[in-house]
């Protein structure tokens, strides 16, 4: 099985190289939840180890506690990756700043990594906003989930950050972009790059638009190139989902095993042009 991930990643990277004469352009790779198959994900100590390792970009989710409060999180049920059970969104944030991950961090409020990313420089960070459960999230919730989110991370001006807010809820994306203009915004859509994904898109009015990396052609992203969209690709689960990114030209590719990824480009294929 390893040999023939590393025949498979070796001829990846072939493909990669042969393309580079048409096409090279700078791709943001960032650490999906801090790295969340090397690291504890969603953890200040994920994201701390990634910057580290030499990364300023990162993906982190977000979710709003009974009282009000930001916290961040993927799931909204505890179970997965903490000692405790319980759903984020029935919880004060009281009751959640005593919630321990399986191995042994805190659950980490949006103010604490907030305050870890203000006095970094170049940064890339992508806020995906996770109200999808309408039930959790009904309209009014919702709205202020958004406007705490939106001021909270407008709050900080770390140098020459680019700072994004996303979802799969197009709701609150329409919501965000109408009230905040300004901001720069990201649809996330569970299928591959096609002709319906980059109608969505210029429907929705966002310029930024991630889809899975399996399914996606390299026409395509080039299609919603010329379209004016800016193109991100996941799960990054693996280093040859990432060199399949680079073939397939996006913008952004997410990972899970973000030093794995940089250890690779840096010494096996220094040509791509990687930004952390």
């Amino acid at each position: 099985m390893q040999s023939l991930r590393t025949i498979t990643t070796a001829i990846a990277v072939v493909l990669c190289s042969s393309i580079l004469a048409q096409s090279l352009h700078e791709v943001r790779v960032f650490a999906h939840r801090g790295g969340r198959y090397e690291q504890d994900e969603n953890t200040l100590q994920a994201f701390k180890n990634s910057y580290a390792k030499g990364y300023s970009g990162f993906e982190t989710d977000v979710r709003m506690t009974k009282d009000g409060v930001l916290v961040i999180s993927h799931d909204s049920k505890l179970d997965r990756t903490n000692t405790t059970s319980g759903v984020i969104e029935e919880m004060t944030a009281a009751e959640l700043r005593k919630v321990v991950s399986k191995k042994g961090n805190p659950l980490l409020f949006l103010d604490d990594f907030l305050d870890f990313l203000k006095d970094k420089p170049n940064l890339y960070v992508e806020f995906e906003m996770k109200t999808t459960e309408h039930d959790l999230y009904p309209d009014e919730r919702m709205k202020e989930y958004a406007d705490k989110l939106y001021k909270a991370v407008q709050s900080i001006h770390p140098e020459n950050a680019s700072l994004w807010f996303t979802s799969f809820d197009y709701r609150t994306l329409r919501y965000m972009m109408q009230k905040y203009p300004q901001g720069n915004y990201m649809a996330i859509s569970s299928k591959p790059l096609d002709d319906a994904t980059i109608d969505m898109a210029l429907a929705l009015g966002v310029n930024t638009l991630a889809c899975t990396i399996h399914g996606t052609s390299r026409d395509a992203v080039r299609k919603a190139h010329k379209k004016g969209l800016t193109i991100s690709l996941w799960p990054g689960s693996c280093i040859e989902d990432t060199v399949l990114g680079f073939y397939l030209e996006a913008d952004r590719l997410c990972t899970d095993v973000p030093e794995a990824v940089k250890t690779f480009l840096d010494t096996r294929a220094p040509w791509l042009q990687a930004k952390y």
